[in-house]
Formats: C-alpha cells, structure tokens, sequence
C-alpha cells in the first residue's frame, strides 16, 4: 500500500517542474490525483504518464487565479474522483526586477497567481474536505519567504504571504482534522528555477553554480521537493501542522 492510497488529491500547477513530479510521486504512492494547471496540454501529458504507470489521474485547465475557473475546476474534480483529502497548492510565478522598476500590475498580478490562489483553492477544497473527515493541505512557499533576495522584492513578499497562510490555516482548522503546511524549496532544476537563476544573472546578482554551490552545495531536483511534500501530505505526518519545511540544503541554515 502506498503512502497515499485511498487519498483524493489536487496538485495545483501539477504539469510540469516539481508540480509535475509531485502529480507522478502522489500518483504512484496512491493518490488518484487531479491535475489543476492553465496549460491543459501539459497537465494531460503528465496525466498520460500517470495512467501509463497504472495510476489515476485527470486534468483540468484553470488560471487558479481566477475565482470561477478555481470552483469549476475543483467540482469537476470532486465528480471525477470525490472529496479531496489532500490539495497541494503548488501554483505560482515569479517577477525578477529591480524594486523601482516594478508596477503596480506587476505588483496586483503576482499576488493575484501566488497568493489569492493559495484562498481561492483552499476555500473551494475546504468544505468537502471537513466532510469527508478532514485531510492535508502543502502549501508551496519558498526560501524567499525568509530569505531577502535583490530584484525579488515582490516575489519575496509573496512568499512571506504564503509562508503565513499555511500556518494560520492549520491553526484556525486543526480542530476538524485539517492539516496544513508550508513546503519551501531553494534554487531547483525547474524551468521556473533556471530561469529565474537566468534573469538574476542579468540583472547583475550572482547566481551562478560556485555562488549556489556556496549557499545550498548544488541545484536541486525537483523530485526532491516532491518527496518533502509527499511527506506532508501523507499521514507520516499526522503530528506535522503549521510548520515550514524547507528543502534547500542548508541554504536558510547559513
């Protein structure tokens, strides 16, 4: 039996980078797993090597942004596989540029992609999920939440948000056997991670291998955040709630 069998889960941003590995893992310790992304071709594709791999799994195309794409995508997923036991609010971008440099739509639409998804998702999920007798919710938040980082001033707060979100969700749901933490990876080999390492670099912060080596001793896999995460998922950690677990190698330790 895996870790996750007869779970009900939702992965957020579950296509591609360390979503996509997290939909794979869940998926293969037992989880029928609904992938919940804006690119439907991609959630398909990770869908497809799911099903290959003897798993369930389904997707659904939603801007977890947006309030009415967020409940029609939870609904079809509650009438795919039932209530969700597990929802790993991984969604979310980054906005590299110098503080003075970045606009108020910069500032409203990041928000609106890192933050308000972490509501809208939680909010549609939380109902069924009291029902069914309660269940885990991983929130992925980011080094950056801690640790300041020049030209992520935005991103940085973002993150601080959800760093408080998760705890605050664990504390107000605890007594309806709701568990809800925050998951918070360093630099890892994502298309999202190496980019970021691209534009920082241009823009004159030293990101580079020696400079990463220096403060996490190498990029991380996405699989491994998708472990942490799996972990909190899974009832190894019925204890573990409102706690953030960083997978960044020391990175915040220094």
């Amino acid at each position: 039996m895996g870790r996750l069998a007869n779970k009900v889960a939702i992965v957020s941003g579950g296509a591609t980078g360390m979503g996509g590995a997290a939909s794979k893992l869940f998926a293969a310790e037992g989880a029928k797993v609904s992938i919940i992304d804006r690119n439907l071709a991609a959630a398909e594709a990770t869908v497809a090597e799911i099903v290959a791999a003897g798993g369930e799994a389904a997707a659904f195309a939603a801007d977890v942004s947006d309030e009415a794409a967020v409940v029609a995508a939870v609904k079809g997923a509650e009438a795919r596989f039932g209530p969700t036991t597990v929802l790993f609010n991984h969604a979310g971008t980054i906005v590299i540029k110098p503080f003075l440099e970045t606009t108020l739509t910069e500032w409203d639409w990041l928000h609106a992609v890192n933050v308000r998804s972490m509501f809208l998702m939680t909010r549609a999920v939380l109902p069924a999920m009291i029902a069914a007798g309660g269940g885990s919710i991983v929130c992925t938040s980011s080094i950056s939440a801690v640790a300041g980082t020049p030209m992520e001033v935005l991103y940085d707060t973002t993150k601080g948000a959800v760093h408080m979100f998760a705890r605050a969700i664990a504390v107000e749901f605890r007594d309806r056997n709701i568990r809800c933490n925050a998951v918070c990876p360093g630099f890892i080999r994502t298309p999202h991670g190496l980019r970021e390492v691209d534009e920082l670099t241009k823009l004159g912060v030293d990101a580079s291998e020696a400079a990463l080596a220096a403060q996490q001793g190498r990029i991380g896999e996405p699989e491994e955040v998708a472990k942490a995460a799996l972990f909190l998922a899974s009832d190894d950690a019925s204890f573990v709630n409102g706690t953030h677990l960083f997978v960044d190698n020391g990175f915040t330790a220094a």
